[in-house]
């Protein structure tokens, strides 16, 4: 994640300005879980055109899209830690919102700081811009009247939060939100682990504590525990940032870790997801007309 970690939320489309086909939001638990029942699944990808097709007529007009990255995470944690977080948010959202489908998550992110540590790989910004308007395109085309982006990599922010820009100019008739603070998705994280204790700089902002505890919740057997080891666990100010953008990550974190994973569980790993979660949620109704 890497204050990097960036959980986008956004990409708001609606059609004509007015959205009419479905309630924005509910704050009934019980009638969101049943929004999608009849279908097996949100998931585009688990769909047939067919099925997307009959959904967006009744209703699911709304879609969300996670933007992730494949990026070396420690020693401990799989290179898919961004997009698996970003995955499981953008699945959460969508069923707790309700009547919105979820489109494939983007993989593959703005990672060239990471270059340092094998495994890593990265689109430059202007290929991750392309590919958000390639997305924007191809699900308005398919009826789609909102889009909400979900990125869970810092690195990706400032690109999205641009892109996002341009899309509501070449869409005008189209509603793009995009949820871009970084400052506030970090303090969502930090505030979360400060309830057990854990300080902000070994929660940490890259496969620290915090992150490690989400990624034991969703794929246990893909952290390895006894390789937890803390990072770079001092301040991250603008002197960090800037040694890490122009040099990469290896010049401040030898293990490539900003954090210390040793507190780590499953146990917080599923309350942070529900914070995290809720969070998502605030500011998309913020954002939305």
């Amino acid at each position: 994640m890497c204050l990097c970690y960036a959980v986008v939320i956004a990409l708001y489309l609606g059609a004509s300005g007015a959205l009419t086909s479905q309630p924005l939001i509910s704050d009934n638990g019980e009638s969101q879980s049943k929004a999608a029942e009849h279908l097996k699944s949100i998931r585009m990808a688990e769909m047939t055109w067919p099925d997307i097709k009959s959904a967006v007529e009744q209703g699911y007009t709304t879609v969300v899209v996670a933007v992730g990255s494949t990026e070396q995470h420690g020693p401990h944690l799989p290179t898919m830690t961004d997009t698996r977080i970003g995955d499981e948010l953008a699945h959460r959202v969508a069923l707790k919102l309700g009547h919105i489908l979820q489109a494939t998550t983007i993989t593959v992110g703005c990672s060239r700081h990471h270059f340092g540590f094998p495994g890593t790989l990265s689109l430059r910004d202007e290929t991750l811009s392309m590919i958000l308007l390639d997305y924007i395109d191809s699900l308005i085309r398919s009826g789609f009247k909102k889009i909400v982006f979900i990125p869970m990599h810092g690195g990706n922010f400032p690109t999205v939060r641009a892109t996002l820009k341009e899309a509501q100019t070449i869409h005008p008739g189209i509603e793009i939100i995009g949820v871009t603070d970084i400052a506030k998705l970090f303090e969502c994280l930090t505030s979360a682990s400060a309830e057990f204790g854990i300080p902000a700089n070994e929660s940490g902002s890259h496969a620290g504590e915090c992150e490690t505890s989400l990624m034991m919740a969703l794929e246990k057997n893909l952290v390895i525990k006894e390789r937890f080891a803390p990072g770079y666990v001092g301040l991250t100010g603008e002197k960090e940032l800037k040694t890490i953008s122009e040099q990469g990550m290896q010049a401040v974190t030898k293990n490539g870790v900003l954090g210390d994973p040793g507190k780590a569980s499953a146990d917080k790993g599923e309350i942070y997801l529900d914070r995290l979660t809720e969070f998502l949620i605030r500011e998309i109704k913020k954002q939305s007309q």
